[in-house]
């Protein structure tokens, strides 16, 4: 289903994250696990792309899969580092033809230790990727559903936050149809965000990203997936006072409860959950707000 009627049809949406792994037996066991969040009925799945587009074949082949062989709608990431104008046509192209309608388009990290020259790219950044992607015909002849990326704590390759803003508001009017946020653990970030966007004139919906923390280790490697992550000193002693982690992932799990539980009063657009490929604490968090799917979310 294409963006835009997600969007006209449901109120609030909620959509979960997944990432590519790097072995055929990894991929067939997320596969799994995606499948097996069907009975949730997330608005939407997304599936990243790996640093200077290294998990492109399998992002692809994933994306694939979840539109043919499951009832969820499919968002693939799409990064500017790493592709020349020939690669990203034929990208677009093929998933065209494979009925994938929506893209998230991001400027993307190149790779570690890379010596990779930007100048080879077709885009540098993600506003002439967006309006590239809008340019392009999608499935069945329509153009591709675009979403882009927020950053409530700020872009950490932008420290001037008005500058921030005026980037957003080009990528917005390239094209994108929504914005999803890097993940928070402050809603009062979002709230803000959400209003410096209103006063930028920035009026397409805007998704919030939460990842519930669920290990000491794993908390370590949002810092490093989120440059500049703000981890507040109420949840840092929570964690601290856990003896192992699965105290940590009753702590995440509640926090990010309490989160959805306050983004849902003050009536956000989206919920995207960053799952770091597994469904427990996501379930869970669903379990702890009432509800048996987002479908019944979305009607209350």
């Amino acid at each position: 289903m294409h963006i835009q009627d997600i969007f006209a049809q449901h109120r609030t949406t909620f959509s979960f994250e997944f990432f590519p792994p790097k072995t055929d037996e990894a991929s067939e066991e997320l596969y799994r696990t995606i499948a097996s969040m069907q009975p949730l009925q997330p608005s939407f799945v997304s599936v990243t792309y790996g640093a200077g587009g290294s998990t492109r074949d399998r992002t692809h082949d994933l994306v694939v899969r979840i539109e043919r062989d499951t009832n969820l709608t499919a968002v693939s990431h799409l990064t500017c580092v790493c592709h020349a104008l020939p690669e990203m046509t034929a990208i677009l192209d093929r998933y065209a033809a494979s009925g994938i309608e929506n893209i998230l388009a991001l400027s993307g990290d190149p790779p570690k230790n890379s010596t990779h020259d930007r100048a080879k790219d077709a885009f540098r950044y993600a506003e002439e990727l967006v309006r590239f992607v809008r340019s392009r015909s999608g499935p069945n002849g329509h153009g591709f559903g675009v979403g882009v990326a927020g950053f409530p704590e700020g872009h950490p390759g932008c420290p001037n936050r008005l500058q921030e803003m005026d980037n957003l508001k080009r990528k917005v009017d390239a094209g994108a149809d929504y914005i999803c946020t890097q993940l928070f653990f402050e809603n009062r970030d979002f709230y803000d965000f959400r209003e410096r966007c209103d006063l930028a004139g920035i009026k397409v919906p805007i998704i919030a990203g939460i990842m519930p923390i669920t290990s000491k280790s794993g908390m370590v490697r949002m810092a490093e997936l989120a440059a500049g992550a703000h981890f507040p000193a109420k949840l840092l002693r929570a964690v601290d006072r856990c003896a192992d982690d699965s105290a940590v992932h009753r702590v995440g799990v509640s926090w990010a409860t309490e989160q959805c539980a306050d983004l849902l009063h003050n009536n956000v657009r989206g919920i995207h959950f960053y799952t770091l490929n597994k469904s427990d604490a996501t379930r869970q968090i669903y379990q702890n707000l009432g509800v048996e799917s987002s479908a019944a979310l979305r009607a209350g």
